[in-house]
């Protein structure tokens, strides 16, 4: 297995453009803070409507979650649409659907009528089971698709070597490669005048005398509406998202083959989930499987992952040598519905999307929608739906309460702990915990035995960081942030970076 030599994601191999870091203050119609699927297509629809929009990212353009997906484009998110008229109605769970296939279809117009080159095209997305739990739970699902008039066909096997006991079929879904058509969106966005600033970092927002967004290194930029599409929103001083939702990972391999791939993209519905679709690759297919999904930095050894969908891909193909291989991070809400427009009710100002769960293609293009029609003061079927305040606590209130004292005891962990390690314990290439002067500290050494030490304290809220030894990184298990092994902030909510320890 080769693996091991190419710990990359196959999307990001094609030349993304480049932009200059903010060196001065600025006033816009629209800041957004973000520059992933959800900012880009904000972006490429106010420009579309003359607004002046700033897009700002705190790294490189579309180098976040969208660059680490699976890139399905599909209202299929799991055995979800049950729930969803169990706890919201019949109403809301079609409004869920069409939302999510408005999106696709925005999707599928805008790279016919931009003639845009990204892959896309027509797939049957497709649930499967192999118990007989779930091989229940799917007929019941079924039935839901039947009340809410989704196109769906219930099977009994799928194309693979795979014992299944019945399958769900959603028809007429997509797939395409995310960063081509971003790239060639973001292109027409600037084009109209967008301006894109890269490294810039967003640190604040205030209110009094005007919207105004605030970055790391002083700047200020005057807006009428700040957009918050982040990933975690950044700014939670009103929202206190960190309470209403969770952080998770999940890993996928690109795996190139030489067989003809039946078509269609299928999820296991039971657990561990396996993820199976296919891109063209060099006149070839590239199988991507994904799956083994885990609680942010609640996983000791996230190496094995990679080595269960390798195994697994060989056991179904006949080949689990993998050429790529990526990690994402989703952001689950309480309630498995995203959080889409105002931060706070009496501030429509200010506006924030995430939340997504593991459907990011199909849902940051409907947040893009609606808080552009936020901006633009325009009626939308959907804004109560995703609205951020809405507090249906059927089923979320034990979920909270269960979540939070967790959280809990992150924030002690550490303070009680036994620690038996040092740092001069660390082999080449090995990170962990480690005791610093009687303290808990993570550590690292490096190929050439260069020793990196940090607080393992996070810097959002205070939790203990746990070592991602496949990532190399520092993760918070309590809201998410993610830091390098020499306490750089990879991934928010965390702003400011681990404090750099002295051997």
């Amino acid at each position: 297995m080769n693996g091991q030599k190419y710990p990359r994601s196959y999307w990001r191999e094609i030349d993304l453009p480049k932009f200059s870091k903010l060196d001065g203050d600025l006033s816009v119609d629209v800041a957004i803070v973000g520059a992933g699927m959800t900012g880009i297509t904000a972006a490429y629809l106010l420009t579309q409507q003359g607004k002046k929009v700033a897009l700002f990212e705190a790294g490189s353009v579309l180098n976040g979650t969208t660059g680490h997906t699976t890139a399905k484009i599909t209202a299929q998110h799991g055995l979800l649409y049950d729930e969803l008229i169990s706890h919201f109605g019949e109403e809301n769970a079609k409004l869920y659907y069409e939302s999510h296939i408005d999106a696709l279809g925005f999707i599928r117009r805008t790279v016919n009528e931009e003639n845009i080159d990204c892959d896309f095209s027509d797939q049957d997305a497709v649930i499967y089971s192999v118990t007989d739990e779930y091989k229940q739970k799917i007929e019941t699902e079924a039935e839901a698709y039947k009340k809410l008039g989704i196109p769906s066909e219930l099977k009994s096997s799928i194309p693979f070597p795979i014992e299944v006991k019945n399958a769900l079929v959603m028809k007429d879904q997509s797939q395409f490669h995310p960063l081509k058509y971003l790239r060639a969106l973001l292109k027409k966005a600037v084009d109209a005048g967008c301006q894109v600033y890269e490294n810039t970092t967003a640190k604040d927002i205030t209110v009094e005398g005007g919207t105004v967004l605030h970055t790391k290194d002083g700047q200020k930029v005057s807006c009428g509406h700040v957009i918050i599409a982040s990933h975690w929103p950044f700014f939670d001083k009103r929202g206190l998202f960190f309470a209403r939702m969770y952080a998770s990972r999940s890993y996928a391999i690109g795996v190139k083959s030489d067989k003809e791939y039946p078509g269609g993209m299928y999820i296991s519905a039971d657990s561990p989930t396996r993820s199976i679709r296919y891109t063209p690759h060099n006149g070839e297919n590239l199988l991507v499987i994904g799956g083994e999904n885990h609680r942010t930095g609640k996983n000791e050894d996230t190496e094995k992952h990679y080595q269960a969908l390798a195994d697994f891909t060989e056991n179904v193909f006949g080949n689990g040598d993998y050429t790529y291989r990526w990690s994402a991070q989703d952001m689950d809400t309480l309630d498995k519905l995203p959080y889409i427009g105002p931060l706070k009710d009496d501030e429509e100002t200010i506006l924030v999307a995430t939340g997504y769960k593991k459907w990011g293609m199909t849902t940051s293009t409907l947040a893009g929608h609606i808080l552009t029609d936020y901006v633009l003061n325009r009626e939308s079927p959907y804004k109560d739906l995703y609205h951020p305040s809405r507090f249906e606590l059927d089923p979320s209130l034990k979920k909270a309460v269960t979540f939070n004292a967790e959280v809990a005891g992150h924030l002690v962990k550490g303070k009680l702990e036994y620690i038996p390690k040092f740092p001069g314990d660390l082999a080449v290439g090995e990170g962990g915990v480690v005791l610093v002067d009687g303290k808990r500290a993570g550590g690292y050494k490096d190929e050439t035995g260069k020793l990196y030490l940090v607080d393992t304290t996070c810097t959002h809220l205070g939790c203990e960081c746990e070592w991602n030894n496949a990532e190399k990184t520092w993760d918070c298990p309590c809201h998410g942030s993610r830091f390098s092994y020499g306490g750089d902030v990879v991934e928010g909510p965390a702003i400011e970076s681990l404090k750099k320890l002295e051997g």
